[in-house]
Order: structure tokens, then sequence, then C-alpha cells
């Protein structure tokens, strides 16, 4: 990997973009530290030992033309997703980079795959949003799972977190799609995302040992309700989330994620359990980590090597499993997450 690889990290200062930037690098990336807060730039620079500080605005797009002069690629941490994945995506195909993300915003996600298609392709752009824990992760695993499955009757996405202490900026971007949504909730039914007011029932879900049963909310609807139906043909998608972590959410109190080992990673451990159906037959994958934050980072950085390295399946917006080869991207994150398959 050469080092004279740049790549601009929007949002450099934030708790997942600080990931990021120490992510890339540890790949051999040079990183520019961007964002709309100076200050913030300046700090973060301060501890690094080869500060590329570029101050940028989505609201000011030739600052966010100054940002990504010269860059490889562009990687957006900057939440709200809403107001940002435009602005940035915009500045990446006036540049002609590859644009990937980190959003878990279900609107926002649909914004870039419905808004970029066209003119993304025609460019000749990668541009991969939820490139992250949510969204990308899950569509990874169960692409894995669904091996020379191109639909299936059923996609069923169990996150078993332990806890789940959000940033200031995971309570932000809820807040945007909350209001988005007019406070009302929203699931993958009948091949659509449909939005509703029901109550999010309460369940049970068996996990892989050692986890085991555990109570669950259902209809917890992530990025995953956007990613895999883009690529799979999939009538009925459910989210479930572990009440514990489903309560840390919701409590205005919890505080945000506190550093345990050198890497800066929060006690934090999850499992992800993706089952897919199809006529009867069942196929799983199954993830394990420390950290949903901090692993986003490697997520985020190796699709942005594949890229630029070709090793990639399509062009234009796609998601993680539709552009990058599943099995062999997760093989590749062994030093960050442990993952099985079982058709």
């Amino acid at each position: 990997m050469s080092t004279a690889q740049t790549v601009t990290v929007f949002g450099a200062y934030g708790h997942t973009g600080r990931f990021v930037v120490a992510e890339l690098r540890e790949r051999g990336f040079l990183p520019v530290l961007s964002g709309r807060d100076p200050e913030k730039l300046k700090a973060l620079a301060a501890t690094d030992p080869e500060p590329a500080v570029r101050p940028a605005s989505v609201d000011d797009p030739a600052s966010l033309d100054r940002a990504l002069a010269g860059a490889a690629a562009v990687i957006n941490c900057a939440g709200p997703f809403a107001a940002t994945a435009g602005p940035v995506i915009e500045a990446a195909l006036r540049a002609g980079v590859p644009y990937v993300d980190v959003a878990a915003e279900i609107e926002a996600n649909v914004d870039t795959f419905t808004k970029f298609a066209d003119r993304a392709r025609v460019a000749g752009v990668a541009v991969v949003p939820a490139m992250a824990f949510y969204g990308g992760l899950g569509d990874l695993l169960a692409t894995a799972a669904m091996g020379d499955w191109t639909a299936a009757d059923e996609v069923h996405v169990a996150y078993g977190l332990n806890s789940w202490h959000p940033t200031e900026g995971t309570r932000a971007a809820g807040k945007v799609s909350h209001d988005r949504r007019a406070g009302r909730r929203v699931r993958h039914s009948g091949g659509e995302l449909r939005y509703h007011t029901d109550e999010l029932p309460a369940l049970r879900w068996t996990f892989p040992a050692p986890m085991g049963e555990r109570a669950v909310v259902g209809d917890f609807t992530m990025a995953d309700a956007v990613t895999i139906p883009h690529h799979f043909s999939v009538p009925e998608l459910r989210c479930y989330m572990t009440v514990e972590a489903a309560r840390d959410l919701s409590a205005p109190d919890t505080p945000a994620p506190t550093a345990v080992d050198a890497a800066g990673r929060s006690a934090q451990t999850y499992l992800v359990d993706v089952l897919v159906r199809s006529g009867g037959v069942e196929r799983r994958a199954v993830a394990r980590g420390q950290d949903i934050y901090a692993v986003s980072a490697p997520l985020a950085v190796e699709a942005v090597a594949r890229i630029l390295d070709g090793r990639t399946r399509t062009v234009g917006v796609a998601s993680a499993g539709e552009i990058f080869d599943a099995g062999d991207f997760l093989g590749a994150l062994s030093a960050h997450l442990s993952f099985e398959v079982t058709r």
C-alpha cells in the first residue's frame, strides 16, 4: 500500500471518525482531517504525527472541494447524514473519487441509493453508504449466508448487544430520523419499507451459544432494511435488538462509551445473528466482536482499500454485499471480529 494514498475523513474528530483515522494510519494511508469545526480539528491534529487539516462545511461546496483535493477517497463520519451525505457525495462526484460513509439513518441511506444511483454509475464512481456496524456488517453476513441464492422468503437480523452507550452523534441522528418519520416506526415488509405506529413487540430470540435465548425487541429496524433488499429480493426482513441495549439507547441519561483498552474500545460486546430462509431451507451467518463504533472503522477502511485496488463487483451506489466478496471481506477483518457461516 502506497503511503502517498490520502483519504479525507469528514467528521474526523467525532467518536467513530477518530477510530477511522487511526485505522487508516494503521493501514498505511494518510488521513486528511476534515470537518466543520476548526478548533476540534486542530486539537485532533495535535495528536497526529503528520497532520493534514482541511476544515469544510456542507453548506460551502468550495470548502468540500478543497478538502477532497488530491485525495484518493473520502469517508464520511459526520452525522446526521440526512444533512451531510448529499453534499459530501456531490463533492466526491466532482472530484471523481469513491465515497464511503458510516450512516445508520434509514432515510439518509434511502436518499443515497435513490438520488445518486444514475449519476454515480455514469461517473464510474463507487458510492457505498452504511459501510459500518449497522447496514454494512449485516449486509455482508446476509450475503455470505445466502451464498448462491439471489432471493429469500425471509431475512432476520438479530443484534445481541450486552449494552449500548450511544454517542452524541447517535442521539442526534436518531432525533433527525424520528422527526423525519413524524414519530412513526418502520419495518421492511411486503418487499418495501412501511411506516407504522404499532408498539414494538417483546419477543425471544435464540442466539448461538454461549449467548442462547434472550429477550429482544422486535421490529427494531436498522439500516440493514435498506442495504440487504437493495440487491436481494427479500419480501420480509426483520431486525431484533436485545432488551438491555434497547433500554440503554432509549434512556436519556445513558452515558457515552468509555474506553477500556489501548485502542479506545468500550467494554460493549456484540453478536450479530443473521438467519435467511427460502422454501423451508435455513442458512445462517454470525459475527462476534467488541464495540460497535470501533468495528465500523475497519469496515469502512477495508471498503476503501478494496475499491482503490479494484476488488469490486460493480460501480455506482452499492451496498457492501453487492460490491464486495462478502466472505473474503469478512475474513480480512479477523483481527477485529470473528464470523461463521452455516448452510
